[in-house]
């Protein structure tokens, strides 16, 4: 087919030349795809406000000799609130910027689309946003084929007793205190932290938003996931150090 049509969310852009930008986008038959988005770098682009990252948008595409170029598009969901609040932002530039570095180029994944599409709307709509966040790195883990094993020590293969146990990041899952010997890099997993990681992996998002945890514990979790997610991807997102600053940065003053 020399033309074609599909939903697609876009996850990246790349400057190209002096008005073009290859975009990167996470479609829900076709997988991770690049096209060409031509003159939506001028000013008075018609495409431009439909192809802007953390954007659902219905397109249609033609066949091109390296890369496929966009020939119209339209808005789905833009999003808004995500775009409105910095911090919101960040959330949705981390989410996609794990569904770029999880995924394969052209391999369909309807799962992961409907994830990223859900869990861009949950952001917009709820102010838990780290249990949101943290629901979606579970899946993504699961979705990608690294679902860390949570259950049984990776070592021994022992079910896990409810104390502090330490969670191996080069074998993928929980090690137990017995066997921690052997692995002196593992890093202590509290009680609490490993039932909250056990419900991300086996539950939805609603169920997981019913949960309040202590501030300590977001910080354990975040810490586990984050070092697990840079081990597998050998090295940082570029989004976390924004999201990062973000938080440690004061709140902006409220007006009189």
């Amino acid at each position: 087919m020399h033309t074609y049509q599909t939903e697609a969310i876009i996850i990246k852009k790349t400057k190209l030349g002096e008005a073009d930008r290859i975009l990167t986008m996470l479609t829900p038959e076709l997988g991770k795809i690049q096209a060409v988005a031509k003159g939506v770098r001028k000013p008075k682009s018609k495409m431009a406000g439909h192809l802007e990252l953390l954007t659902h948008s219905q397109l249609s595409l033609s066949r091109g000799r390296s890369l496929d170029i966009i020939s119209a598009c339209q808005t789905i969901n833009s999003y808004l609130p995500l775009k409105n609040d910095l911090d919101l932002t960040a959330c949705g530039l981390y989410i996609t910027e794990l569904a770029e570095q999880f995924t394969i180029e052209e391999q369909e994944n309807r799962l992961l689309f409907d994830l990223l599409r859900d869990t861009l709307q949950r952001l917009c709509e709820t102010g838990n946003r780290d249990m949101v966040l943290h629901h979606y790195e579970m899946q993504v883990l699961e979705q990608a084929g690294y679902r860390p094993e949570l259950y049984r020590c990776v070592c021994c293969e022992k079910p896990l007793a409810p104390v502090t146990n330490y969670f191996s990041f080069s074998e993928g899952g929980v090690i137990c205190p017995d066997c921690r010997s052997s692995y002196p890099y593992a890093r202590p997993l509290s009680v609490n932290a490993l039932k909250v990681l056990r419900l991300l992996q086996s539950n939805d998002v609603v169920t997981a938003l019913k949960l309040k945890i202590t501030s300590a514990l977001a910080e354990e979790m975040e810490g586990i996931i984050r070092r697990y997610i840079k081990y597998l991807l050998e090295k940082d997102l570029k989004s976390t150090a924004w999201m990062d600053n973000l938080k440690s940065s004061p709140p902006a003053p409220k007006p009189d």
